[in-house]
């Protein structure tokens, strides 16, 4: 069976953002990752720095969690935190896209956002070779080799803290993806090529 839908969730420096770029080129499939933030900025008109602070912000606290369900839940929104926002109108803007047709989606939680969805792929992409991944982050970001592990730990603990505060559940629970595919095992290719034959 065909999938209409593929949300990506990825480790910093496993090449998720290319393997979904270059998948988008391959089908035709639009890709939306970098584009939530700048609809958001739009409609919201908050720049777009401001949208990554917030989600900066984000706790694995339990009672901020429990406290933010329960807002939402509730239709709350008035009491929600400025992370609490954003997060709604990111939300807002994937069902958005998804409304165009077939997408791909980068991150946001959007596999929540589309739990109404039918064909929804929800895919994990890791890199287990830590050699590969300071590898991967030196050339497509640039940064020096003695701050590599501390930028990654940074964005994998912001990234792992915006999906449990607004799912409740745990980011690296495989369990929770339907597709789990290591680029350092296959490659940024072969993840394509996997993936490719969920759109046509």
């Amino acid at each position: 069976m065909s999938s209409r839908y593929i949300t990506i969730e990825r480790e910093y420096g496993s090449g998720g953002t290319q393997i979904a770029r270059l998948l988008s080129e391959r089908t035709g499939v639009p890709c939306y990752g970098k584009e939530i933030l700048e609809k958001v900025s739009r409609d919201k008109n908050i720049p777009v720095e401001t949208i990554e602070k917030y989600e900066e912000k984000a706790t694995n606290s339990i009672l901020y969690s429990v406290y933010l369900m329960s807002q939402m839940s509730a239709g709350n929104s008035d009491m929600l935190t400025g992370e609490g926002h954003i997060y709604i109108a990111e939300q807002k803007v994937i069902r958005e896209f998804a409304k165009k047709g077939s997408a791909i989606f980068l991150g946001h939680c959007a596999s929540e956002a589309l739990t109404e969805y039918d064909n929804v792929i929800k895919v994990f992409i890791r890199c287990s070779n830590e050699d590969i991944k300071r590898q991967m982050i030196a050339d497509t970001y640039g940064i020096p080799a003695n701050e590599i592990d501390v930028v990654r730990r940074k964005f994998d603990k912001k990234r792992s803290n915006y999906y449990g505060i607004n799912t409740e559940r745990k980011w690296r629970d495989f369990n929770e993806y339907d597709i789990v595919l290591d680029s350092a095992a296959i490659g940024i290719e072969g993840c394509v090529d996997i993936l490719e034959g969920l759109l046509k």
